[in-house]
């Protein structure tokens, strides 16, 4: 085995500094040296229900940068010393029709989850980017591309390409009407990517604290989601809307600013909604979701954000504040991603 150290759960938002184990390298595997980590909602529900008598250790992160220490006698994709990148899946089945397609990241038998999942070949339990190295298949880590970087990159991994493939597979580019509901982590980003595109984009926010940051990400206007008067006048405007908010929320306000054909793309919040059909028949509607990203798909996107140099907009603290980083994440005190600088691992 090969011993590292990293923030492992010792208790519901609880994190201690351990020495981990991970596998020796198998023929197609690579070892990452983990130097940035963003820290993500998902962690922190994650470590909320974390049970401190659970026999699986929790070791969160799972968007993170690095570069390539060592290689198996297998993989022939990287070389000791490059940069790579390595988001929320790092295993599928590879046989199945999602697998097929290139979207690994609906997997039939459910892909491998870079912590908290269970490894395909020896059974164990996934420990994730909050640690100093991880060990990988080479076929699911990315080079990141010259020019983006390392640490305002490690969000694209989740966050990114969260957004990205709606956008992509909304058709969204020149001539578009795109509007991000939501300006955080996933929001920011899919204003960001959809201006890139070629896309007229909005924000919708609860408030109009805002706009200065939504023009300056490059959004044409700034719709406030309760300011009747306001919604009502963007009526059946959008093509796309991209639904960024983690809270449970009505839809049909949203719904009502679609245009006829247009679709609602709902990728923060989980669990179920609830829709009139009549908001979706009058228009010809579509309420459709995503999540995370394929191979191809998230190898396409860091090409894109190099090519336009989009990154998130982060905050960087070193791993040893990773608890002030949870708890401002839970109070939503960020603009608008957290990042960890694992170098204080060692």
């Amino acid at each position: 085995m090969r011993m590292t150290t990293g923030w492992r759960a010792g208790g519901p938002d609880r994190l201690e500094r351990v020495p981990l184990e991970r596998r020796d390298l198998r023929p197609d595997d690579i070892a990452v040296r983990v130097d940035y980590c963003g820290v993500c909602h998902t962690d922190l529900h994650a470590l909320g229900a974390y049970d401190p008598h659970a026999t699986a250790p929790l070791v969160p992160g799972h968007e993170f940068t690095g570069v390539v220490t060592a290689t198996g006698p297998s993989a022939t994709a990287f070389a000791v010393g490059d940069p790579v990148a390595v988001g929320n899946i790092v295993d599928s089945c590879g046989a199945c029709a999602m697998c097929a397609a290139g979207q690994e990241n609906f997997c039939h038998t459910f892909p491998t989850l870079t912590y908290g999942g269970t490894d395909r070949q020896d059974g164990t339990t996934t420990l994730g980017g909050y640690s100093r190295e991880y060990v990988v298949r080479e076929s699911f880590a990315y080079a990141l591309p010259p020019g983006l970087d390392p640490a305002a990159a490690a969000p694209l991994l989740c966050a990114g390409v969260t957004v990205w493939e709606p956008l992509r597979a909304l058709g969204v580019g020149p001539g578009s009407r795109v509007a991000v509901a939501g300006l955080g982590g996933l929001g920011h980003l899919a204003v960001k990517m959809a201006v890139a595109l070629g896309a007229e984009t909005a924000v919708i926010s609860r408030t109009p604290d805002k706009g200065a940051d939504a023009r300056r990400l490059g959004a044409h206007d700034l719709i406030v989601s309760t300011d009747g008067q306001r919604m009502a006048a963007a009526r059946d405007t959008f093509d796309v809307i991209i639904d960024t908010i983690s809270a449970p929320h009505d839809l049909a306000p949203y719904l009502k600013l679609v245009a006829m054909d247009g679709t609602l793309s709902l990728l923060g919040q989980l669990g179920p909604v609830a829709v009139e059909a009549m908001d979706l028949l009058v228009g010809r509607k579509k309420l459709s979701s995503g999540g995370s990203g394929g191979r191809a798909g998230t190898a396409g996107m860091l090409r894109f954000c190099a090519e336009h140099g989009i990154v998130a907009d982060t905050e960087v603290l070193p791993s040893a504040d990773v608890h002030t980083a949870l708890e401002r994440l839970r109070k939503n005190d960020v603009r608008y991603r957290f990042v960890l600088d694992m170098s204080d691992l060692g």
